[in-house]
């Protein structure tokens, strides 16, 4: 598939989140060169920096804007922003973390199998450790019961049996149709991201691409994992920088996204003791980060 029409018109828009990505920003512009034959604009939806880099990026590259949300809005809010100063016109945006590294074709392959799956709202390719690891970003829409098995248990117990279900690591690499992807890089249709108003700007940061994944599920469209496409995550800088900050941001998210989907009075025990196991574990996992930061500290 040409990633252009047949009067040039530009089918592709790119958008990332910064928020001082460091020399991340810089990989992620030089290897998209790499991954598509088109040369899209690229939004940088900045909420806040202060490395100076998106800046210099953005007057580097001509297909590059910058474009400041006025504050650190969330990583969904910063998208939505950035999305909404898109033409409503250019079918596809590809999501993605600026730490991510893309892979040659990477884009145009995601493109090639869109057109295979017209119903497809969002597109994920395998996304690989910095060790060529492969990182599990298809999954199944978590239940109350893997959320809390896999989010109570999951650090503890990797191999317990809701973590295994929910993250599928056993599943066949194949492409094929799944409960959601990681938003660390998403091919999304322009009309599947309308259709479901984009993501959800209460989540600040993470479990805004279960959710999306799963609205998009409920709304008609399909979620579909390509491997024969890859990218490469460095992922968590920013958490390793300030875990104190980023893990309670995510166990509230883990919160969220069961209480939403499950309101009912009836249900308030359930609520009520995920919030206390998510209470417990965000502040084992807050104590442990920050040793772990400081042992690294201390060695450098």
């Amino acid at each position: 598939m040409s990633p252009s029409d047949s009067v040039g018109r530009p089918t592709l828009a790119v958008v990332t989140v910064t928020y001082s990505p460091g020399e991340h920003l810089e990989h992620f512009i030089s290897t998209l060169a790499t991954a598509t034959s088109e040369k899209p604009q690229v939004i940088l939806a900045d909420n806040g920096s202060n490395d100076g880099v998106p800046e210099l990026v953005a007057d580097a590259n001509e297909n590059v804007r910058l474009l400041r949300t006025g504050g650190n809005i969330g990583y969904g809010g910063a998208i939505n922003r950035a999305v909404a100063e898109i033409d409503p016109e250019i079918e596809f945006i590809l999501i993605a973390n600026p730490d991510i590294r893309w892979g040659t074709d990477s884009i145009d392959e995601m493109l090639a199998v869109a057109e295979r799956w017209p119903r497809a709202g969002a597109l994920g390719p395998m996304v690989r450790e910095p060790d060529g690891s492969v990182y599990p970003s298809a999954r199944r829409v978590p239940g109350l019961a893997d959320g809390a098995g896999h989010a109570i248990l999951g650090t503890l117990w990797p191999s317990n049996p809701w973590t295994l279900r929910y993250r599928q690591d056993n599943e066949e690499i194949s492409e094929r149709a799944v409960g959601w992807l990681s938003g660390s890089c998403l091919l999304v249709r322009r009309a599947a991201f309308d259709s479901i108003d984009g993501f959800d700007s209460r989540y600040f940061m993470y479990m805004e691409d279960v959710d999306f994944g799963d609205r998009m599920g409920k709304a008609g469209w399909h979620n579909v994992f390509v491997p024969s496409a890859e990218v490469t995550h460095a992922k968590g800088h920013a958490a390793g920088k300030h875990p104190e900050a980023m893990l309670p941001a995510h166990h509230a998210s883990a919160y969220r996204f069961q209480a939403d989907r499950h309101p009912h009075w009836w249900q308030a025990p359930l609520r009520w003791a995920l919030k206390a196991g998510l209470a417990i574990r965000c502040r084992l996992a807050v104590r442990s980060a920050l040793r772990e930061r400081d042992r690294a500290a201390g060695t450098d």
